[in-house]
């Protein structure tokens, strides 16, 4: 396999880089972040300046038709920088299920808007007792006429606060399990009967709990065929999945390098502490950790551009966020340890860092839950 960045590719990555070094600085995060500021306009319209939030989306739409593949460097640099944009929300998740599901009408009024820039987008699946379980759906919608009613709840959805638009999974038939019988909605964030409780998550992004009390939306909101949705939401998820393997990847990177150089400069006893042995094993076990997990990446992004059978898809996917959340967890806490104390202080990115790697490591399902449905994929 060719692991090697397409001409364009590496444009694009070296240009998100130098934007992210120069714009998104550690210091300017922390004030973005003391401010409350979940999402910078002149950011976001950098990012859509840049085609950044447009490149995943349909040619046809206004984007330009990129993959997986083509999202690595920019989501590298993203992990690098801790950009707590809701790029992942709105382009990743949002946009690709109206590009996969919705009507050309719904393309027509959303992807264009989100390319531009002008629009933010949600995806509110999760479910207090669903632990990742992507049928596990409880919130219930019932035709009325010729709409529907939303009830129910949904926890930790990120980028919600920042939404234009919320797109909701929905039980329209049968239990609160199975694949069939669920439906995706398209919801205005203040929609009358929806109410989020909004929260910061560990690594400084948004994200909200969504409360739906007998929320009615027209018929024209449903997202694709009622009761159909579950392949739909398991293709975006594994997407994300891939991708968000890649922003770890850029997390991991900058973790390894800081303390590469912290213990080259550190001193002990006299000399760098780089000196001791042992912690010139333990760094190389950290590269080691990242490179190995850099191959898993590459495989995961070139399996969920729908060229693959969905097993197979589900099978590349999972085997590359177990190995990926070991690294996470090998890198982000060996970072932590060799920096010492202050590994962990607020002043130093590192520690910061090691929040991000410990989100991602869980974020779209743990590496319990990823062994296991590798295990069935099989």
């Amino acid at each position: 396999m060719n692991f090697q960045y397409t001409e364009e590719q590496q444009l694009l990555a070296d240009s998100v880089r130098r934007y992210v070094e120069k714009e998104y600085d550690f210091e300017t995060r922390r004030k973005r972040i003391a401010a409350g500021e979940g999402s910078n306009p002149q950011v976001w319209a950098a990012f859509a300046e840049m085609g950044l939030l447009a490149l995943p989306l349909p040619a046809e739409h206004g984007g330009f038709g990129g993959t997986a593949v083509d999202l690595i460097g920019v989501m590298e640099a993203f992990g690098e920088a801790l950009v707590i944009e809701p790029y992942v929300p709105t382009v990743v998740l949002g946009a690709r299920l109206v590009a996969l599901a919705g009507s050309d009408a719904q393309k027509n009024e959303i992807l264009p808007a989100v390319a531009e820039g002008r629009m933010k987008l949600a995806f509110a699946y999760s479910e207090t007792d669903a632990r990742y379980e992507r049928a596990q759906v409880a919130v219930k919608a019932t035709k009325q006429g010729d709409g529907w009613v939303l009830s129910g709840k949904k926890v930790a959805v990120l980028g919600a606060p920042l939404a234009d638009k919320i797109i909701v999974s929905a039980r329209t038939a049968g239990g609160t399990s199975g694949e069939a019988g669920i439906s995706l909605f398209i919801v205005d964030r203040a929609q009358a009967g929806m109410s989020l409780a909004s929260a910061r998550t560990f690594d400084d992004a948004r994200a909200a709990d969504i409360e739906l009390r007998e929320v009615q939306v027209p018929g024209a909101a449903l997202l694709g065929t009622a009761g159909a949705a579950f392949e739909v939401i398991d293709d975006v998820l594994d997407f994300a999945s891939a991708v968000e393997c890649a922003q770890a990847l850029g997390a991991m990177t900058y973790a390894n390098t800081a303390t590469l150089e912290y213990i080259k400069t550190r001193k002990q006893f006299g000399v760098p502490i780089g000196s001791f042995q042992v912690l010139q094993h333990r760094m190389v076990d950290m590269t080691i950790s990242a490179e190995q997990s850099r191959s898993m990446v590459y495989l995961a992004c070139t399996s969920v551009n729908g060229e693959k059978p969905a097993a197979e898809r589900r099978r590349v996917v999972s085997a590359a966020r177990v190995r990926v959340a070991d690294a996470c967890r090998h890198v982000s806490q060996e970072a932590v340890q060799l920096h010492g104390g202050m590994g962990m202080t607020e002043e130093l990115k590192v520690s910061h860092t090691f929040r991000l790697l410990t989100l991602l490591a869980r974020r779209f399902g743990d590496a319990d839950y990823h062994l296991q449905r590798f295990i069935k994929a099989a």
